[in-house]
């Protein structure tokens, strides 16, 4: 087993971090104060093909395989994790329906301009009733005259006040099963909801929205049939939890950095405090915690890439990489003492944002229940 980097590989990665040292990290704290989605390092991440990487050279796209996006994607998230979350929704849930799914006027219409950064796209999963248990979500979808009337609320729809499109799961048919649908912003029907202020990730708007009577043409149903969806969603759940955990990844080797440099730099006693072992053995700590979660992360990636069992993996990688990066985040926090409570040096950032990757593709204790599932099977 060869996990050494092939030159095209090398060649993406530094791209990405080039554009990362140069044009996000610069920026991140400004965003992150805006409390805005940030469409021009959007659309620039956009120009340089981020969003197409994974997709089919017939929409646009470049067909790497996964372990070179998530090269790509660390190096942003270790920028912005804010960021990170947009573009990893982006490439990953808020389109990869449309491409699978989609008519050839959706895929010239919104995902085509969506994979060059013209166009944001969302999902729309999680309900007040239904977070991690897909069981509980209520949304409806009537069957009418030409199409479906879709009644129902969603929360915690990434990047929905600034999104063109929304891909819906949503109950249909007789048996009520999962179905999924497009809907389109102007869409009659469709209410943006309040923004949810979050903890963290602040220049990734988080929303609520409402779907009253909103009808929804048959051209727009996503599913081949009626109570198909679960089945696709669990095509990608392997998939989303590793980029969650190259998003934790990411983070934690921003948070890694800051504290070296912090550590380096910052004199008490007379000496650099990088030179007291209480320091040093911290420091170590972190390095072992990241360098373990970036290789499984990177393994898992590789199992999917070469059509192996990874759902496990998967699983793993997303808790390690999440709950690694979340020690990372506090610990670099605690060698900064002080200016880790301080809004001027990103250390608070970090421990603010990591959070979202304890969330984001199933919670640690969910994963637990799915590792300990496919031990037993």
């Amino acid at each position: 087993m060869n996990f050494d980097l092939t030159e095209e590989q090398r060649a993406v990665r530094d791209t990405f971090a080039r554009f990362s040292d140069e044009k996000i990290a610069p920026q991140a704290a400004a965003l992150d104060e805006a409390h805005e989605f940030p469409h021009a390092l959007f659309g620039e991440l956009g120009g340089l093909g981020f969003f197409a990487m994974r997709y089919a050279q017939d929409v646009g796209g470049s067909a790497v395989d996964l372990v070179t996006f998530c090269l790509a994607l660390s190096e942003i998230a270790r920028g912005s994790l804010s960021l990170g979350g947009c573009v990893a929704m982006q490439s990953l849930m808020g389109t990869k329906f449309l491409d699978m799914l989609g008519s050839d006027d959706i895929r010239e219409r919104l995902l085509i301009p969506a994979l060059k950064g013209e166009k944001v796209g969302a999902i729309c999963m999680t309900e007040p009733n239904a977070g991690s248990d897909l069981g509980g979500i209520a949304t409806t979808a009537t069957r009418v005259d030409s199409g479906y009337r879709l009644s129902g609320q969603k929360i915690w729809v990434t990047s929905a006040p600034v999104a063109d499109f929304f891909t819906v799961f949503a109950r249909a048919g007789e048996d009520k099963k999962l179905t999924i649908f497009l809907v389109e912003k102007h869409f009659e029907g469709l209410q943006l909801g309040k923004a949810i202020d979050k903890m963290g990730v602040w220049a990734l708007p988080t929303s609520e929205l409402a779907f009253d009577e909103c009808f929804v043409p048959d051209s727009h149903r996503l599913s081949r049939e009626e109570g198909d969806g679960e089945a696709h969603l669990r095509k990608l759940l392997a998939e989303i939890r590793i980029i969650t955990g190259v998003l934790a990844a990411g983070i934690g080797r921003a948070a890694l950095d800051a504290a070296v440099q912090y550590a380096g730099e910052r004199v008490q006693f007379g000496k650099p405090i990088n030179r007291f072992q209480a320091v040093q053995l911290r420091l170590a700590e972190m390095a072992a915690d990241l360098e373990t979660a970036e290789h499984y992360v990177h393994y898992a990636a590789w199992l999917k890439d070469n059509d192996r069992p990874h759902h496990k993996e998967a699983a793993i990688a997303k808790l390690t990489a999440s709950e690694a990066a979340a020690r990372i985040c506090d610990s670099a926090a605690r060698i900064a003492a002080s200016y880790g409570y301080a809004m001027e040096y990103p250390f608070q950032r970090y421990l603010r944002d990591v959070r979202f990757t304890l969330i984001g593709g199933g919670t640690s204790e969910i994963l637990k229940l799915i590792i300990a599932k496919e031990l037993a099977a």
